[in-house]
């Protein structure tokens, strides 16, 4: 008898729960020793201006009509590594509350997501609040549940066409942000369902009305004023619009994957009475992998989201410290004999993944 659909998880065994205590004590050492702030500072405050303006100036270039139109794809591509960029270096860190000490400028850096077409109370229900409690738990975690085409869940149908997944997967992944524009409004009727169990609270109106503003006012931006003051066509527009969020969706959803759906990670799901047999903190480390390695410029950009593990312990820490503290990590989970899953290169986490989309695509596993 399997719990009932979007029911509350619980995590068990004390026992285990004294590897999170450890750990915490020895990453609270690490701070202090150093005299360091968990939070991101003058360091992430630079690299939000980089990654911003990284997405704004091409966007500003393009409204100067001064660029021929192959000129202006390529800057719509650069705006799209902008969009990425913005996401996984600001806008992450900030609706984590780790982007600063300040919440005022957690907050104003949380709504860059707004200039991602996508919106600030969705992703803290699904992101901060159900991945990052209940990591690669079917129906519950939307990063693996239910997606279209794509068998990224034990838990999920296995369909014919899953068997070509690994070729097919990352087309449909550059298509993540341009999904944010009628997702976000799916996400009403579901977070209502989960409402019934006490999972999530109900939709706010007051959010609903937020989110129809916010989505009117990206579309103006960037379709509308673009519409206005440039010699383009409908088409040529398209054209540019699919070029910047094919890029940034590429980007986000395959450095996202290799978080979770890579060999190593578990899928584990609760018993009749919605328990599992693990702590949080051990329950993240088995469903979680890093793909750290020693490409500093590739970690910088997709903002330490190479140390995945680090982060879903401590998403309240700025990634700007996971490499120091990941040596911590992986030494406490190896004192108490708990597997820290590291592929060590993007390579070899993306090799991972495509075998992970392979199996489960041909029901291996």
């Amino acid at each position: 008898m399997k719990p009932a659909k979007y029911a509350k998880v619980k995590f068990l065994n004390k026992d285990k729960s004294l590897f999170f205590s450890a750990l915490r004590e020895n990453i609270d050492a690490y701070f202090d020793e150093n005299q360091l702030v968990k939070t991101g500072g003058r360091k992430l405050l630079i690299k939000a201006i980089f990654m911003l303006s990284l997405y704004l100036i091409p966007f500003g270039l393009i409204l100067t009509g001064n660029f021929s139109h192959f000129q202006m794809l390529f800057l719509c591509v650069v705006m799209g590594i902008g969009v990425a960029g913005v996401g996984m270096s600001v806008m992450h860190d900030a609706i984590h509350g780790s982007f600063s000490c300040s919440s005022t400028t957690n907050k104003f850096f949380g709504w860059s997501i707004y200039l991602l077409g996508g919106n600030v109370y969705n992703w803290d229900v699904q992101h901060n609040k159900l991945h990052h409690t209940y990591t690669n738990i079917h129906e519950i975690d939307e990063d693996i549940t239910g997606k279209f085409l794509l068998r990224l869940s034990v838990g999920d149908k296995l369909k014919s066409i899953h068997r070509f997944q690994h070729i097919y997967a990352f087309f449909l992944y550059s298509l993540m942000t341009i999904s944010f524009l009628w997702k976000d409004f799916k996400e009403i009727s579901l977070y209502n369902k989960m409402a019934k169990t006490g999972l999530v609270k109900p939709f706010p109106k007051k959010e609903l009305v937020i989110l129809i503003i916010s989505k009117v006012a990206y579309a103006l931006l960037i379709c509308g004023v673009p519409m206005m003051m440039l010699d383009i066509t409908f088409g040529q527009w398209v054209l540019g619009f699919l070029a910047m969020h094919c890029t940034a969706g590429l980007i986000l959803s395959t450095v996202f994957q290799l978080a979770h759906v890579v060999e190593g990670a578990h899928q584990p799901s609760p018993d009749e009475k919605g328990n599992l047999e693990n702590a949080w903190a051990i329950h993240q480390l088995l469903t979680t992998s890093n793909f750290a390695g020693n490409n500093k410029v590739l970690s910088w950009y997709i903002g330490g989201l190479d140390y995945q593990i680090e982060h879903h312990l401590f998403p309240n820490i700025s990634h700007i410290h996971y490499p120091a503290i990941s040596a911590i990590v992986s030494k406490t989970a190896q004192d108490f004999n708990i597997p820290y899953n590291n592929k060590t290169s993007f390579i070899k986490g993306l090799n991972s993944h495509i075998r992970m989309l392979h199996n489960l695509g041909h029901g291996v596993i």
